[in-house]
């Protein structure tokens, strides 16, 4: 998996050109290609308006990497600056980050900024640094997330990118120190797996065949070992149930636990309205080999894009708000 990281300041206040207000946008798993301002297959079908007025208004990164590409220790080294040997996150599994060392926000905090996080966190520890926070637990659940703040756990009905969104507007507007400069980091679960869309977007894309990239069926002849063997591709690792929204085929109790459990009736029932007939040609099918692949890939990036459409609404959001309020 990719990961992408949307950097997003915006200036403002009279102090702007010593201390300026900086909105920090983190998606989860983003992949360049889907970002139509980085051009590839997608961006016509699929394009990321938002995101490409930012690119185009401001600066785009062309070489730049990720300190570390897993979920956690990805996030470690951009709150640390530090490589994961070095600042002691190295895997997500039973791990916490060490929050006594130096972060940038701490820095921040000493250069006289309020400092907050809203959104996804996954490093187990408690959030250090920061004035204010209302985090995820853990991976966090697309529908009717929990959140955690300093009274505790509770949970928030709708979706979780616009969610985030509306908290992070909240405290622009009611909730910050008016007199500081802030910096804010909006951490979004999209599109991590199991890319599950916003209900208004679970019909997006339908009646549109996605170009396949032409890696689909590579069998990774000349490579080494780490590349034969990984983990992660459409044909071995994703799953009809958790990952593809096939409720007949779910037998890990994932998908479940992400829909019937966690979603209103009403919810529930727009839903099904979207995947039941769609799933029903696809058992009725019986596909095999090759065509299955095919289909897994169709359903999987179609949900995936699906999802990274709320993020590029939450960016337009957050700077139509911005620029609004000076």
């Amino acid at each position: 998996m990719n990961r992408w990281l949307v950097f997003l300041a915006l200036l403002g206040g009279a102090a702007w050109a010593s201390r300026p207000n900086i909105v920090f946008v983190f998606s989860d798993d983003h992949a360049t290609q889907a970002i139509s301002a980085y051009g590839g297959i997608l961006k016509d079908v699929a394009p990321t308006p938002q995101l490409d007025k930012l690119a185009a208004d401001e600066i785009r990164f062309d070489r730049c990497m990720v300190g570390n590409s897993i979920c956690g220790p990805s996030r470690a080294t951009i709150l640390t600056g530090k490589h994961s040997h070095a600042n002691g996150f190295m895997v997500n599994e039973n791990t916490e980050f060490d929050g006594s060392q130096q972060t940038f926000p701490k820095l921040l905090q000493k250069a006289g900024y309020q400092t907050a996080i809203i959104g996804k966190w996954h490093l187990g520890s408690e959030p250090t640094g920061f004035d204010y926070r209302d985090v995820l637990p853990g991976q966090g659940f697309y529908y009717n997330p929990d959140f955690i703040n300093k009274s505790g756990t509770y949970r928030e009905q709708g979706y979780v990118t616009e969610i985030v969104t509306q908290k992070a507007i909240q405290w622009l507007e009611t909730e910050r120190d008016k007199n500081k400069p802030f910096m804010l980091m909006v951490q979004h679960k999209a599109p991590h797996r199991e890319w599950s869309p916003a209900l208004n977007y679970l019909n997006a894309f339908d009646g549109v065949e996605m170009p396949e990239p032409e890696t689909l069926f590579d069998d990774y002849t000349g490579r080494g070992t780490a590349a034969k063997e990984q983990d992660q591709s459409i044909e071995k690792t994703m799953e009809l149930g958790k990952d593809l929204k096939i409720a007949e085929e779910d037998f890990s109790g994932q998908l479940a636990q992400r829909t019937d459990k966690r979603m209103t009736p009403e919810q529930l029932k727009i839903w099904n309205a979207a995947y039941q007939l769609k799933n029903e040609a696809f058992l009725k099918a019986g596909l095999k080999g090759r065509e299955l692949v095919r289909w897994k890939y169709q359903r999987y990036i179609k949900d995936y894009l699906r999802c990274i459409k709320s993020v590029d609404d939450s960016v337009g959001e957050l700077r139509a708000y911005l620029e609004k309020t000076g």
